[in-house]
């Protein structure tokens, strides 16, 4: 009997795939959990929209990602901060405020997790920070840190 998982089961199938099962295991286990639904027409075509579907999304989304990592890679973020001994400056820079800073210059809301410094930054100067947009796609963002 061939079913439409409704979601993932392990040693049988991913959400959405249409797989062959034997009938005393779709009718006594899978369909009454609702892990599972017939394999007719109709069930089969509202997988294969819901496949489109996502399909369609990711597409949008990495495009988009793409897009926000040409601007980024374009533009510079200047912070202005106080300055002790040997240009250190008082506290950092941290991934918190480059993700608040994205925002505020680019409009792009990026979490703060997806920010990466290799170092510190406790010094004036520039640098180069990783921001993970999607899967795949990340941006080199330059950094300045000024003094007051």
């Amino acid at each position: 009997m061939k079913v439409v998982l409704n979601q993932d089961i392990k040693g049988l199938g991913k959400k959405l795939q249409i797989v062959e099962v034997s009938e005393g295991y779709a009718r006594n286990y899978l369909l009454p959990k609702k892990l599972a639904v017939i394999a007719d027409n109709k069930n089969i075509n509202e997988a294969q929209g819901k496949i489109d579907s996502q399909k369609f999304k990711k597409k949008t989304e990495l495009e988009q990602a793409n897009l926000n990592k040409e601007i980024l890679e374009k533009g510079c973020i200047e912070f202005r901060s106080k300055v002790g001994e040997g240009s250190k400056l008082y506290g950092s820079v941290t991934e918190k405020d480059i993700a608040e800073k994205i925002k505020e210059v680019f409009n792009i809301d990026v979490n703060k997790k997806k920010v990466t410094i290799t170092d510190p930054i406790k010094n004036l100067g520039t640098y180069t920070v990783n921001v993970k947009l999607y899967e795949g796609v990340v941006a080199k963002l330059k950094i300045t840190v000024m003094g007051m």
